[in-house]
């Protein structure tokens, strides 16, 4: 009880460590590329925040897979390193004895991870679908930034805004640049705000400007002052996109199943399967010879890693394609990396014991 205790608390230990680094990194780079595309202007600002936690929670399964994978690893070289693993084996406790509390640890990680990709993660992901769809309906002026020029979708127009009053309903230093029926037309207004008609429409009104209309490319060029101007805001109503079946539910795939379906299927639950069979994997790879180098297991585990996921992409892209039956679908890369992990775990169990066998006779051989 003591030895199945003491790991599982260094594994929750050492998880939540490696869960909170990876998932710093996630949020920093995600954070950087929302908040490019906001200063650019193709993102509204308000939006950076929701983005980012719809991002965070549909890569959380890898994440949390990759988070436990580490924490095993890191927990049992440190055993070797403290040469801690010795006492234990010398005690009577083998290799295959580190099987129980490491699927204790990794069982139950595994059915938060199988949660998380079959209902969190696809939630998260038509979530940010409709959020997507929610602010391409939202008009233009809703998404100027100042400073910034930027394009209309028709790309038939160009704002440009200077400055926005703190309560966001005015506007100072106003461009536009639009082109209607072959002619150019500039307005350059001081002031600028948007109002909503009784019956709906909206309108951008422009106080204290001048309007230059022509033929790009001739001096046929007409020039208006005034107060007070309006243009029209088109009105983009929300379109109902098609579910992709990375944001369909289990139900939803098993009821109208296709190639993409079952790939997606096979996706999911592997995800939580690939979390049990790394773990095995863990025990051998954290072998590490305290004479030699310190980092050695580590490349080693992590390509492997990358090995097993890349392998489990390219079978879902295979079930996709109709290269492998949907029955088999990506079981095989399972059974196999199992069957290795297995095989390294009796490599390395046979290696200690061969080595304390010739040990005890070399010291029974010895004279006293």
């Amino acid at each position: 009880m003591l030895f199945s205790r003491s790991l599982r608390k260094e594994f929750s230990r050492t998880m939540v460590m490696a869960l909170m680094v990876l998932l710093s990194i996630l949020l920093t780079v995600t954070v950087v590329r929302l908040l490019g595309m906001a200063a650019s202007g193709t993102l509204s600002a308000d939006a950076v925040t929701a983005m980012v936690a719809f991002g965070a929670l549909t890569y959380l399964p890898v994440i949390l897979s990759a988070s436990v994978f580490t924490a095993l690893l890191m927990t049992l070289t440190r055993c070797y390193r403290d040469s801690e693993m010795i006492i234990w084996m010398s005690s009577g406790v083998s290799l295959n004895r580190f099987l129980r509390p490491v699927l204790w640890f990794a069982l139950p990680m595994g059915l938060v991870v199988a949660l998380m990709s079959m209902v969190v993660s696809p939630w998260a992901i038509g979530q940010r679908a409709e959020y997507q769809s929610r602010l391409e309906s939202r008009d233009e002026t809703t998404q100027i930034t100042p400073g910034v020029f930027r394009e209309s979708r028709q790309s038939d127009q160009v704002f440009f805004v200077d400055a926005i009053s703190e309560s966001k309903d005015k506007v100072s230093n106003v461009f536009v640049q639009s082109v209607q029926e072959h002619k150019l037309g500039v307005i350059a207004a001081d002031k600028g705000f948007v109002a909503t008609q009784p019956n709906g429409d909206r309108f951008i009104v422009l106080q204290r400007g001048r309007r230059y209309e022509g033929d790009p490319g001739t001096t046929n060029y007409s020039l208006i002052d005034f107060d007070q101007a309006e243009l029209r805001i088109e009105q983009k109503g929300v379109s109902a996109s098609a579910l992709s079946v990375k944001s369909m539910n289990m139900g939803q795939l098993l009821q109208h199943p296709t190639l993409d379906g079952w790939g997606e299927i096979h996706w999911r639950l592997g995800l939580p399967i690939s979390l049990v069979v790394l773990a095995v994997i863990a025990i051998p790879l954290s072998y590490v010879n305290t004479r030699g180098g310190r980092s050695a297991n580590m490349i080693f585990a992590l390509l492997t890693y990358m090995v097993y996921y890349n392998t489990m992409s390219i079978a879902q892209a295979w079930v996709v394609q109709g290269r492998i039956s949907y029955w088999v679908g990506i079981w095989p890369v399972h059974a196999l990396f199992l069957v290795m992990g297995m095989l390294l775990l009796q490599r390395r169990q046979w290696v200690w014991s061969s080595r304390w066998l010739f040990d005890y006779i070399r010291r029974r051989q010895t004279p006293v």
